[in-house]
This record gives structure tokens, sequence and C-alpha cells, in this order.
């Protein structure tokens, strides 16, 4: 039973941390909806996504610092995704005015939602970090986001990044709250489940037209598996931006603090 009440606890509070991504995919499934109007569906987005942020200050989904935290996720993903779209890696088919480099403007907004649900894990979970190497693993998530947008031209070094993230974050624990229990996982662990749940993600987003790859513009079909990887790898650069200046360790173990459990469920993700 108490484990029950734990899950249950659980899922309310990734609901909590979830709510600006799931507002942002109602709306783009709403807009598939919509009879033909005299404004692009992109262009829609792009005001849907600017009001959502609006009204997700006002009722305190986000403290203004994370709304500044999301804007500059917002501008890194539309950076990602100007070059992205220029390689070819995949495409924005419909029309808009709110383009740039063939980019609707609202595509930012996809990874701002992953900006917001760290945020909001961090504060609602009271996520705290022990044996964090702060330097080390910022560095190489820049190098990681460097090189997804370089390996077109010069060799693709994901594995070695991959390897030196594990090694920057080996021994790195992961601390949250749930109820009035204290759990902990290992930071890399948590980098792999956030990348599977934006790989399902991006199957929803890609089927809801958001943006399509080229193996979809005949038709939908999953998103590749090696997705995942990709998103693993690249939530660490969103972790670092939305972990800068917060506590790093947690407070020394105390009697209701013993006996805590590493959390090796899917479902336990920062």
């Amino acid at each position: 039973m108490h484990a029950l009440r734990q899950l249950a606890r659980f899922t309310w509070l990734q609901a909590r941390c979830c709510a600006f991504a799931v507002a942002l995919f109602a709306g783009m499934a709403a807009s598939t909806l919509l009879p033909p109007l005299p404004v692009a569906r992109y262009d829609l987005l792009l005001a849907y996504g600017v009001l959502l942020t609006g009204v997700g200050f006002l009722v305190g989904w986000e403290t203004r610092r994370e709304v500044a935290v999301v804007a500059f996720c917002h501008l890194l993903g539309l950076a990602f995704e100007i070059v992205k779209v220029h390689v070819g890696s995949w495409s924005y088919p419909e029309p808009g005015v709110a383009k740039l480099a063939g980019v609707p403007l609202y595509g930012g907004f996809m990874y701002a939602a992953v900006g917001s649900y760290v945020c909001r894990a961090w504060r609602l979970m009271r996520l705290s970090l022990r044996g964090y190497r702060p330097r080390a693993t910022a560095a190489v998530a820049v190098l990681l986001y460097a090189n997804f947008l370089t390996h077109h031209w010069i060799p693709d070094l994901r594995w070695p990044l991959a390897a030196l993230l594990l090694a920057a974050t080996a021994g790195t624990w992961v601390h949250y709250t749930i109820g009035a229990h204290r759990y902990r996982m290992p930071l890399a662990l948590s980098f792999a489940l956030i990348g599977f749940f934006l790989w399902l993600a991006e199957n929803v987003a890609t089927y809801l037209g958001a943006w399509t790859y080229p193996d979809q513009l005949d038709g939908w079909q999953p998103v590749a598996i090696g997705k995942w990887v990709s998103w693993a790898l690249l939530i660490s650069v969103t972790f670092v931006i939305c972990g800068a200046r917060r506590h790093t360790t947690t407070p020394p173990a105390d009697s209701s603090d013993r006996g805590r459990r590493t959390a090796v469920s899917a479902t336990t993700v920062t």
C-alpha cells in the first residue's frame, strides 16, 4: 500500500512538472483539428506558446528566474533547429510568416518545455546533488551540443563524448523527495530515463505535425530508436543550465534520512 501511495504521489508530481509540456502538446493536438484559417498553424502555435509562457508565470508554474532559464533553452533550441533544418535532418513543411531560415519561431518551445520540466522538477521534488562535478559536466555538455551541430561536416564524436559524460557523472547522485521520503538515483541513469520519455514525446510531436523527418514525408512512422540516445545526451545541456547556482549537496544524513533507497524504476526520473 505504501508503494502505491508513493507511486500516486510521484505521478502527481510528474504531472505538475510537465504542466507546460502537456499544455503545449494539447495546443498542438487542438491545432490539427482547426478548420482552414487565414493565419498559418505555425504562427498560431507561436502565439499560443508565448501566451502559455505568460500564463504559466502568472499562475506560478515558473518563477522569474525559471522563466529566464526556459527562454534561454528556447533560444538554444531555435539555434539547434536552424542548423538541423539547413542540413536536412528534418523540416517544417507547412507555411508560416514567423519563420527564420525555414524554422518557425515556435520550434524552440519544445526545448523550452524540457527546460520547464527540469526547473519544476528541481523545485517540486527538492532535487539536490551529491558528488556533482559542475565544471566537468558543463564542459562535456557544451561539447555534446556543439557536436550535434558540427557532425554534419566533421567526424561525429558523440560516443567518445558519451563516455566522457559517464566519467564526468560517475559517482554523482540525484536526491529527490516524494512525500516524506528521500530517494536517490545515479545522475547518468536519470539522463537515460528522461531521454527515453523525450523520445516518446518526440513520437507524439511528429505525429501531430510539429516537425517532420525525411522518412515521415510520405506518412508518419515512429522516430528511430537511436534518437533516445541523442536525447539522453542532450538533456545534460538542459540540466547544466537549470542547475546553475542551485545547491549541489544534500544535508548530512539524520535518523529520518537513513536507509535511502536507490530508485531504479523507469518512473522515477529527475
